[in-house]
């Protein structure tokens, strides 16, 4: 997928609405008449929900007025329309805390891409509850929180974890292999802006050794889900899965490492889409644009 590029006055336009006539002939024209370059533009009609969604990458020109002018003025438009909207900068970082236990893979994943720039996230933390990849973490200069969680502390511990996102301005949570559940208040807190990866294409093979249930059911394909989380475990809002093509040569083993993989993928693309302001929560689905 083609990353836009960072220029210093480019923002990205999110809408949403109840469907109806004028909705893109409005902020298209709203955007023009500020001598605004429209660079990308896209949309989706869902006519079983009545819902429409919309992205627009937009560029400030010589005459535009300043952002924060425009988000001012906005508002009559998005009165009209009822519309729930944002102008987001792509030049400010996502501020993101990962969360971890001890498998490690897809964490150094995301901690690689971040120093190869593929998505604009500050990691203000890496949540845990074990000891185990402090050193990786470390070693990057971010800071390691040790949250270890028992059946006794875990309300104490996600009242902390709340305190830290607060603390530290985080929008985002990624769950990459955290092996705790979230507690329903927790998932109703972090709504639409808390990513986990499941290690299984959703729903099949849920619980302890996904990869020997796949061989003892002698799958042709594996893979790997990422989704927004919520109170109903593995059930919310699919961003992301990822298949790999495999049969009978394939040992539990041989399996595991290719899960490996198909869960770094999917999760780094979700965090990816998210970060680029490509995801719209629509209900128990999302709408993902992957254009330009």
């Amino acid at each position: 997928m083609t990353t836009m590029p960072q220029e210093a006055d480019n923002y990205i336009f999110t809408g949403t609405c109840r469907a109806g006539s004028g909705v893109v002939a409005a902020v298209t024209s709203f955007l023009a008449d500020r001598d605004c370059y429209i660079c990308a533009l896209e949309q989706f009609d869902d006519e079983s929900t009545d819902k429409f969604f919309m992205r627009a990458v937009f560029r400030r020109q010589g005459n535009s007025p300043a952002i924060e002018t425009m988000k001012d003025d906005f508002a009559e438009v998005s009165e009209k329309f009822a519309m729930e909207w944002q102008f987001h900068d792509p030049a400010e970082a996502v501020k993101t805390i990962l969360m971890v236990s001890k498998y490690d893979h897809c964490l150094d994943d995301l901690l690689y891409r971040r120093r190869k720039g593929e998505f604009n996230m500050e990691i203000t933390a890496v949540v845990s509850n074990h000891q185990d990849l402090r050193p990786m973490v470390e070693r990057e200069g971010i800071r390691f929180i040790h949250l270890p969680v028992t059946k006794d502390s875990k309300a104490q511990q996600e009242q902390r974890l709340l305190e830290i996102i607060d603390e530290t301005d985080t929008e985002l949570v990624v769950l990459a292999r955290y092996m705790q559940i979230l507690s329903n208040e927790l998932s109703q807190r972090l709504s639409g802006r808390c990513i986990n990866i499941h290690h299984s294409f959703l729903p099949g093979f849920k619980g302890a050794k996904p990869y020997h249930q796949a061989y003892d059911r002698g799958v042709k394909v594996i893979g790997a889900t990422a989704h927004y989380v919520t109170s109903d475990l593995d059930e919310g809002p699919i961003i992301e899965q990822i298949l790999t093509r495999v049969d009978h040569n394939y040992s539990p083993n041989h399996l595991v490492r290719v899960g490996r993989d198909n869960e770094c993928m999917a999760l780094a693309k979700a965090v990816k889409y998210h970060i680029e302001r490509r995801v719209f929560l629509d209900g128990n689905k999302t709408v993902v644009f992957l254009g330009s």
